[in-house]
């Protein structure tokens, strides 16, 4: 069962206790943690950026194979950078929201070009980079370098709800961050944001087990994700799926697709030479 915790003076050392034991005995495993012995600084850093951004909006098992198979294709930044678009565009099928994978080949171009390969430690600089907002760039600090730097995220939300929100509804991320940065662990960060994201997981199990509500639904941010099924983001990644295999003539596109491809070249995915959609080069 998911522990509470007393008020007074050992209210956090108590909530530490509890995270801490949890990890301990039910540690998850997966590629983005587990660095080997002969992995380069670089390396690493790169591997929790890619899994960082995929790791937005989808579950962590399911990411698990595609970034073992968009690591083996493009291994570094300078590989994911001279790729072409449409290679990764391809890898990234099946992941959903594509705009995901176009971000980290611009982020991959940014980096080596702006920071000579180097990615920043600066969550001033990280936020300048697509597709990375504040809470993932402090995630990738805390993964990647091992430094303090309070982020939240849905998992990290829960548990922080759960232990020091009891009963209370539409708790903003603005009274959970204090909170964040008060109980890091600052001699071992990384594990310790890792614990928390498992406890998180851990308490969503619980929840769906005994047909509770999940803590997570008592954030004032909480939104159920919309159905995939029908929606505007299927059609979107219909068409990119037919110009990913091969070039769309405008007469062939249908007059309800029109939006759709002139948002996807706004965005940077294809553009428009000679009467045909393809993909960006």
């Amino acid at each position: 069962m998911p522990q509470t915790i007393s008020t007074g003076k050992s209210r956090v050392e108590q909530f530490k206790k509890v995270v801490w034991s949890h990890y301990a005995a039910h540690r998850r495993s997966f590629p983005w943690r587990e660095r080997a012995e002969e992995m380069t600084d670089d390396d690493w850093v790169y591997r929790v950026i890619i899994s960082e951004i995929m790791l937005q909006q989808t579950q962590a098992p399911r990411v698990v194979e595609k970034f073992n198979s968009f690591i083996k294709k493009f291994p570094n930044f300078p590989a994911l950078a001279r790729a072409p678009l449409k290679k990764v565009l391809v890898e990234w099928q099946g992941l959903g929201y594509n705009r995901r994978g176009l971000y980290l080949k611009q982020a991959a171009e940014i980096i080596q070009k702006r920071y000579t390969g180097k990615v920043p430690r600066t969550k001033v600089e990280l936020v300048e980079l697509p597709g990375i907002g504040p809470h993932t760039a402090g995630s990738i600090l805390a993964f990647a370098f091992n430094l303090a730097e309070p982020f939240i995220e849905t998992n990290i939300r829960t548990v922080y709800i759960h232990f020091f929100f009891k009963n209370k509804k539409a708790v903003s991320d603005e009274k959970i961050y204090p909170l964040v940065a008060r109980t890091i662990d600052q001699t071992k960060p990384r594990e310790w944001f890792s614990a928390l994201m498992d406890y998180g997981v851990h308490l969503k199990q619980l929840a769906r087990q005994s047909q509770k509500s999940d803590p997570a639904k008592r954030s004032k941010h909480y939104k159920k994700q919309t159905q995939f099924k029908g929606s505007n983001r299927e059609l979107r990644a219909h068409l990119l799926r037919k110009i990913l295999n091969r070039p769309l003539h405008v007469t062939d596109a249908k007059q309800t697709d029109l939006t759709n491809l002139a948002a996807l070249e706004r965005e940077g995915f294809i553009t428009l030479r000679n009467g045909k959609y393809s993909i960006k080069t």
